[in-house]
């Protein structure tokens, strides 16, 4: 995670060292995440088959032979071969959604939200870490062999991975709900099941808007504030601020998702969201505006994954919960290629960002309003394995 919220950092430099416009960097980036998301059901049943250790491992060699083709890019194809195809297939097995269906198995309903807060903690402290060594290694090499020092960094996944287990057979199973003792359905049955329920499909809609709000961010805020002509160390400051204030968000999102309602918790947070970005964009931008702008949306950057990915669980059970939540979190990648490309589309159509910020802002609102109807209660006919 660390490694992708650096990926930002790059989309100026290198557009401008290669003659390209925005738009393209952006739709590389926004196939990446595009594809992540369509993996990411298929690597979530491989890591309920095979085990999440094998699979990470898989997805983290992956990632660094992409990070160096990267590295050697001149063209698009290669850039869109290696960022979007390579680094989107990488990320579906080492990235969250692989990890956090290993955490909700293994842990009883009364710990898991918070132990998913945890794994989310996790990551935005990769963030933290990691991209003011990015914005290091470009600042000193240049982009190119940034590249290859960020991919010899991936090889820690591999190693990292030796400890995960996470395989359903394997893992510590939580207690069926009341009712429990029915047959518990298959993989077939449960996809059947959710695909029929309307909590389903609104979760799924809501993330949408979570990952068109995180992938804009992520990608282009280091350009959009080079472009006011404040300092470039800033779109890192930001990037790295976000990261850090993500780790308090989802601890206490994680905390919070086992005390009181989730959805009512994640109809909050996507309208302070939204408040936020409009804050940002309507006061006069300077480096104290960015930098509250930084710490409010790193408290609200990814508090939504624990929340939402507890949310399957509580309603759905934990046996299918990784496939299930890769369904929902391909959701939130079509919202992140939605963010990404069209901000590098309207920056090259119209030299502006403004058109994508205010999307950001009717569609937070939108997700708060989407999350009341859920029922958040387990379903009848789902029971954990």
């Amino acid at each position: 995670m660390g490694i992708r919220g650096s990926q930002g950092l790059y989309l100026k430099p290198m557009s401008v060292d290669l003659g390209w416009g925005r738009e393209i960097f952006a739709f590389a980036m926004a196939m990446q995440n595009l594809l992540w998301g369509a993996f990411q059901p298929f690597a979530a049943a491989m890591t309920e088959k095979w085990g999440t250790g094998r699979v990470v491992a898989g997805g983290g060699v992956l990632y660094a032979v992409g990070l160096y083709i990267m590295s050697i890019s001149q063209d698009p194809l290669t850039f869109n071969f290696s960022a979007g195809l390579l680094l989107g297939m990488a990320q579906s097995g080492c990235a969250l959604g692989a990890i956090l269906g290993a955490v909700g198995r293994a842990l009883p309903e009364s710990s898991r939200t918070f132990g998913l807060g945890i794994v989310t903690a996790a990551g935005a402290a990769g963030q933290f870490i990691v991209v003011p060594i990015g914005q290091a290694f470009l600042s000193y090499y240049g982009w190119s062999t940034s590249f290859v020092l960020l991919g010899l960094l991936s090889i820690i996944i591999v190693f990292a991975a030796i400890f995960l287990r996470g395989k359903p057979t394997e893992a510590k199973m939580a207690q069926p709900p009341e009712g429990g003792g029915r047959e518990a359905l298959g993989m077939s049955g449960m996809l059947s099941l959710a695909s029929k329920d309307s909590s389903f499909w609104l979760l799924t809609a809501g993330f949408f808007v979570c990952g068109f709000h995180v992938a804009f961010i992520t990608v282009h805020m280091p350009a959009y504030l080079d472009d006011k002509g404040l300092p470039v160390e800033l779109g890192a400051y930001s990037l790295m601020l976000i990261g850090l204030f993500n780790i308090v968000g989802s601890f206490v999102a994680g905390y919070m998702g086992g005390k009181f309602s989730k959805k009512y918790l994640l109809s909050t947070l996507y309208s302070l969201r939204s408040v936020t970005i409009a804050a940002f964009i309507l006061v006069p931008i300077s480096t104290p505006s960015v930098l509250l702008f930084s710490v409010a949306m790193g408290l609200l950057w990814l508090s939504t994954v624990p929340l939402t990915s507890g949310l399957v669980a509580t309603i759905y059970g934990t046996r299918y919960m990784g496939t299930l939540f890769g369904i929902v979190f391909f959701s939130h990648q079509i919202g992140s290629f939605l963010g990404v490309w069209l901000g590098g589309y309207f920056y090259d159509t119209t030299g502006s960002y403004d058109p994508i910020w205010w999307a950001g802002i009717a569609l937070g609102f939108t997700a708060a309003i989407l999350h009341w109807p859920i029922h958040e209660k387990t379903h009848a006919e789902a029971v954990n394995a």
